[in-house]
């Protein structure tokens, strides 16, 4: 979906544009949008933040528009649910629209490759797969309604510790399979207008600078081929950044880098055509949004209100983490204590940009329980309202209201203050105040309930074996008190599953010994094992892992199938309810590779979908695996590549939570890296058609059988078997020179 009807097409620009005019085009009017030249018929394009909803700032920036709060990006990823994030998106568009933007500033999408991540609120998950899935789904939400989507940050932007600079240090297998991997994902199949570079250097070169980035992945390996524009200031040179392949600066410079791009032509260190070129692409975005703008609208004629469905995707958003004794959902006539502060004002979003002026309130827990739940409901804060502040008549009164009540709740958060842009978390640990009203309240009520309310994992060591229910909400927007409260009487099912793990103890995290970094680098040293893939690669106890989730209803897989199809694998599974309830489940597809050739996760996921099951229903799932997420990127021949051998796909509840397993023999590409001179003599040797025809060579060379000997002595290989062939040639001693190596490299064919 690109935001146009199939009959329209941007109309052209009139005349062809001076050089000054197209150096204009380049950096921005203002704050928020392009400048324009309405003598070539091109106008300005409006732009605003909006990843949980409009974020745009009101004209004298005294705040922000009013608009309707949704989940944040990190809340609606629990919902695995692509189809309703694109609802989401679709309304945060109509509502942008309505405000006169013409360009949402998101989906956000980068990794949280540490827990710790300041802004991991706005991405989505650890997983490249879920999140490109999810960011599809938001992308082609927004356009659909004539607004442009602009996918950021683009690339390995993984902290705001010395955000607007940190080298993010990374290999290349990592950067590809995970950091690359969702926004190839975004740009080769939803066609976002924009993609934002960002403020990070990715092995010391600022990304808005980095040609092998911008143009030679982007454009020319993904087709992308709309306009690249800078985060807010990233631009470091922006002669640099426009050879690269940055086409708009934001914000406005007041005519300097115009006045820059202006004199590198004069002075011939910047080609004109290549000025031309990007103005060229902004020109096109101009135009085409406002031939889109004439058509917005037209496809949310039946779209439910943005109000109901903040309700829905913060219900959707909830994951049970814990439920023992099934002491959720709330008995009818249970008597019910609702305690912390947090319940009677919840946090609801992150802080930063991105924050939402909200058209409702979020309200208060407490009330919207109470007016669904048929016992009895008292409230008592148990902290102080800043969530930090440990107050002892507070704990008291707490203690004494869940002694006497059935079931009690504990809503618990980090603070507002630990989780915002510009800066990362301290630790993962909640305020001392709530752990300790926690533990009080689970010593003295019947059955305790708690409930977290945060942008990330929580470390829950404290007292998560010794409460009955465990649920986390995310940062649910407005919604976030009339959504829980319909998860905790029943109403409807806590289908959330989460997107990334929660850990024990932050030590336990892959990233923990390198993350934020220093000195201006930050070493990613765990490699591909972010997240998950690090936990179970070494195995470690986690407190909830990638995935995990449960339902009020009960269901059984059965019958897993795998077939051959055009683009990979077909995968079916049977769901079967065999509870009386219904329930929302997540089938997780995951493989578990041969890991001869490199290493790998002990399960990586390939799929998934989100089904809702009725009572005694069963429902037949099919997930196509694409032949890509079973590749690998080889280092050494830099290429995606597919391993031969025997692979599993499971169907999995989490990433530990294997369920049915079918195992399929891949035949996979026969890669050959080229022997060269500085190839390893163990390389030689392990090549099928190049090491018999090695011996033979040296055999004959050497009738002695010296250098054959050497060639074939288990000892002797282990000892020199790394060298680069070319270092034992120089060796009269033995057969082995340059001329015989060309002659037996260029004798092989195959």
């Amino acid at each position: 979906m690109n935001g146009l009807p199939s009959s329209a097409a941007p109309a052209e620009p009139t005349g062809e544009l001076t050089l000054s005019e197209a150096a204009s085009l380049l950096s921005g009017a203002d704050m928020a949008s392009t400048k324009a030249l309405p003598e070539r018929g091109i106008p300005s394009v409006l732009m605003t933040d909006g990843s949980n909803g409009l974020a745009m700032n009101l004209p004298d920036f005294s705040g922000k528009v009013p608009a309707t709060c949704f989940p944040t990006s990190s809340a609606l990823a629990a919902t695995w649910d692509p189809a309703l994030v694109g609802q989401v998106a679709g309304a945060i568009a109509r509502e942008a629209s309505a405000a006169g933007a013409d360009v949402l500033l998101s989906p956000g999408m980068n990794l949280k490759r540490s827990p710790l991540g300041g802004r991991n609120f706005e991405y989505y998950s650890e997983d490249p797969l879920l999140t490109g899935e999810l960011a599809v789904g938001f992308v082609e939400g927004v356009q659909g309604e004539g607004v442009g989507a602009c996918v950021k940050h683009f690339v390995a932007n993984n902290q705001e510790t010395d955000r607007m600079r940190v080298s993010a240090d990374v290999s290349e297998r990592a950067l590809r399979e995970l950091y690359l991997r969702a926004f190839e994902e975004v740009v080769t199949r939803a066609k976002p207008w924009l993609v934002m570079a960002s403020y990070n250097r990715v092995n010391g070169t600022y990304v808005s600078e980095d040609e092998r980035l911008l143009t030679g992945i982007l454009r020319e390996e993904w087709g992308f081929d709309g306009v690249v524009v800078s985060d807010w200031g990233a631009v470091n040179d922006r002669v640099r950044a426009l050879r690269a392949g940055l086409d708009l600066e934001m914000p406005s410079t007041s005519g300097a880098s115009d006045a820059q791009v202006g004199a590198a032509v004069d002075a011939g260190t910047l080609d004109a055509d290549v000025v031309h070129r990007s103005a060229r692409r902004v020109a096109d975005l101009a135009v085409r949004a406002a031939a889109s703008g004439t058509h917005r609208g037209e496809s949310s004629t039946t779209a439910p209100s943005a109000a109901d469905l903040a309700i829905t995707a913060a219900e959707r958003s909830t994951v049970l983490l814990r439920n023992e004794h099934g002491v959720l959902p709330l008995a009818p006539t249970a008597g019910v204590a609702v305690i912390g502060a947090y319940a009677s004002a919840p946090r609801f979003q992150g802080g930063g940009s991105a924050g939402v002026q909200p058209k409702q309130p979020a309200g208060s827990i407490v009330d919207a329980v109470g007016a669904r739940h048929a016992g009895t409901v008292e409230y008592a804060p148990g902290y102080a309202d800043d969530g930090l502040t440990r107050d002892p008549a507070l704990l008291e009164q707490a203690v004494s209201v869940a002694a006497a009540a059935d079931v009690a709740i504990v809503v618990v958060g980090s603070p507002e203050s630990a989780e915002s842009e510009g800066y990362d978390r301290a630790d993962l640990g909640l305020p001392e105040a709530q752990n300790e009203l926690v533990a009080a309240v689970a010593a003295a009520a019947r059955s305790t309930v708690v409930v977290v309310i945060s942008g990330g994992p929580v470390r829950t060591e404290a007292w998560r074996t010794s409460v009955d229910a465990i649920v986390s909400t995310g940062l649910a927007g407005q919604g976030v008190s009339l959504g829980l409260a319909s998860i905790l009487v029943g109403d409807a099912d806590p289908g959330g599953r989460l997107a990334e793990t929660w850990p024990r103890e932050l030590a336990d995290t892959p990233s923990f010994l390198s993350f934020p970094g220093e000195g201006g680098h930050s070493a990613y040293g765990e490699g591909i094992f972010v997240g998950y893939r690090g936990h179970d690669r070494t195995g470690g106890e986690v407190a909830f892992p990638f995935g995990h989730g449960l339902s009020y209803g009960e269901t059984r897989f059965e019958d897993l199938a795998v077939s051959p199809s055009a683009s990979g694998w077909s995968v079916e599974v049977t769901v079967v309810n065999v509870s009386e309830r219904a329930a929302r489940e997540v089938v997780q597809l995951y493989v578990e590779a041969p890991d001869h050739a490199a290493r790998r996760a002990p399960r990586a996921l390939v799929g998934f979908a989100a089904v809702a099951v009725a009572p005694g229903q069963t429902t037949r799932v099919r997930i196509e695996v694409p032949r890509r997420a079973l590749e690998r990127w080889d280092e050494a021949a830099a290429c995606w590549t597919l391993d031969s051998g025997a692979h599993t796909i499971v169907a999995a509840r989490s990433s530990r939570d294997a369920v049915l397993r079918h195992e399929i023999d891949v035949v996979g590409d026969d890669l050959r890296m080229p022997l060269t001179a500085d190839s390893t003599l163990v390389e030689w040797l392990e090549h099928p058609a190049v090491g018999p025809a090695l011996i033979a060579a040296v055999t004959e060379a050497d009738p002695s059988g010296r250098t054959t000997g050497m060639l074939t002595n288990p000892m002797a290989v282990l000892m020199i078997g790394g060298l680069p062939i070319h270092r034992l040639a120089v060796d009269a001693g033995n057969a082995l020179t340059l001329d015989l190596l060309d002659r037996v490299a260029g004798s092989q064919t195959d």
